[in-house]
């Protein structure tokens, strides 16, 4: 299956809740083992929250080594392609360091708290 991201998302992939509603269409279908394209023509601006919301949190439940199978980028600029690698390793380690997890949670909770 595949998505023309600008059309669906639109010109700045950058919010989480963009990157949440990329997530809700794409992980029911990778759940099932169905491949995915992502095409990124005419998308401007990369951040990394919406990264984290649309690819990263997919290794909550689907290894990693599925995800790189699974899910072609195409079309995505070397800043968008900077952005999603480090959002991936970021996301690959939260989900597999319970220790590293866990001092996120506890650096956000402080920022929380400074709030």
């Amino acid at each position: 299956m595949k998505y023309n991201i600008h059309n669906l998302i639109g010109a700045y992939c950058v919010t989480p809740q963009r990157g949440q509603e990329l997530y809700d269409i794409i992980h029911p279908l990778l759940t099932e083992g169905t491949a995915v394209e992502l095409d990124f023509l005419g998308v401007k601006a990369y951040a990394s929250p919406f990264f984290n919301y649309a690819i990263g949190q997919l290794l909550k439940d689907i290894p990693d080594a599925d995800v790189n199978r699974l899910v072609k980028f195409s079309n995505l600029s070397r800043t968008g392609e900077n952005v999603r690698q480090m959002v991936m390793s970021s996301a690959k380690r939260y989900y597999t360091d319970d220790s590293y997890r866990q001092a996120v949670h506890e650096v956000r909770e402080e920022e929380l708290a400074a709030c």
